[in-house]
């Protein structure tokens, strides 16, 4: 990597930090931090209270403040900007740069919780298989959560050389969203691939993400011109791949692109920042909009549109059920965010509280 020295005090980046993806957008949050002794650096991978970083003047280790204790209170992911400084020997991240981009989704547990996969993505390549992952029901949750997040998604079907119905594979899922783009290829022979060209353009960020098995890092491999990702078998009898993936990273391309890895994910619940509306549903949207009542519930109402349109065969039963189910998931997200801030709020006021009287308890009396 080029051994870059630069002064951003005085306006001079270096067109390498162009190449990692660098724009206006990370450049004003960098400014916005007001201190000149930080440096730029985006996130290659990241382990436990460490990261790699790539800087202008190559990679560097950095450390992560521990949570709560310092300025980035959540840790970095793949593809994160960042603004670090400079110790002896190891750099220390201070801020994460606000995102243009990411890919999250909703943890598991009793507290509602996102779990951010990438981050700064111009694409994410929603990868599939012809024969037993093909799932278009799985593939709507992965296109909500790359179009929450503000990345292009684009489906890819992987081993297509193994199904003689790959067309009408590829018919089904573009029929997912208008003009959702789905490309059809073998990722081990390589034919196919060269439809991917201009999503790969220099200094452009992509992800690849989809089920166990479905030859994602196959598919980077062959990007890549090298055996670097660990590549597993499929089960023949049930067609589940193997997590060969075991963490996010960051990785450079032949002609200048970065594309991040992801672990295979059997269930993917979208993230909703509390702000985005449910993507990907166009029909049901102008179904909806033509409903005699504003709040109709779509059950025995009079004038519904969306149950006429299902009476009459124009509205698929499938994805009517799934947008129901992803419209459930989404409102109960959206209360559990708000249960979550009331929470907050009652333990900020039982804090206030407690430091009220305890400055009242220390003060002189009169």
């Amino acid at each position: 990597m080029p051994d870059a020295r630069y002064d951003l005090d005085k306006g001079s980046i270096p067109m390498f930090l162009e190449q990692l993806g660098w724009n206006a957008h990370f450049a004003a949050g960098f400014a916005a931090l007001g201190d000149g002794s930080l440096r730029p650096g985006r996130v290659i991978r990241q382990d436990s209270g460490r990261c790699l970083l790539m800087a202008a003047d190559g990679e560097h280790a950095a450390i992560l403040p521990r949570r709560g204790r310092g300025e980035a209170d959540d840790p970095p992911v793949a593809g994160d900007w960042v603004a670090a400084e400079m110790l002896p020997g190891d750099w220390r991240v201070k801020a994460i740069l606000p995102r243009a981009s990411y890919l999250a989704r909703e943890t598991v547990g009793k507290r509602l919780a996102v779990q951010f996969v990438a981050a700064n993505l111009d694409t994410a390549l929603v990868v599939t298989d012809a024969g037993h992952d093909f799932n278009p029901r799985r593939i709507e949750r992965y296109l909500i959560a790359v179009w929450n997040g503000g990345a292009q998604p684009v489906v890819v079907i992987n081993k297509a050389d193994e199904a003689p119905d790959i067309g009408d594979r590829k018919t089904e899922l573009e029929a997912l969203a208008p003009g959702l783009t789905v490309l059809t290829l073998s990722a081990r022979s390589g034919a196919g691939v060269e439809a991917l060209s201009p999503y790969l353009a220099g200094g452009r960020t992509v992800a690849c993400v989809g089920s166990s098995g479905v030859g994602k890092s196959t598919l980077i491999n062959r990007l890549l011109g090298e055996n670097r990702q660990e590549t597993g078998a499929v089960s023949d009898e049930d067609g589940k791949g193997r997590h060969t993936t075991t963490r996010r990273e960051l990785l450079f391309l032949p002609g200048g692109a970065m594309i991040v890895d992801t672990p295979g994910l059997r269930e993917i619940a979208p993230w909703y920042d509390g702000q985005t509306a449910l993507a990907g549903f166009a029909e049901i949207d102008a179904l909806i909009a033509d409903c005699r009542f504003n709040d109709c519930s779509h059950g025995a109402e009079p004038g519904c549109a969306v149950r006429a349109a299902l009476a009459d065969g124009s509205l698929d039963p499938g994805r009517y059920e799934s947008w129901r189910k992803l419209s459930r998931e989404a409102a109960f997200q959206e209360s559990r965010r708000w249960e979550t801030a009331a929470r907050e709020r009652k333990r900020a006021e039982r804090y206030f509280g407690r430091m009220v009287k305890d400055i009242k308890r220390r003060s002189p009396k009169s």
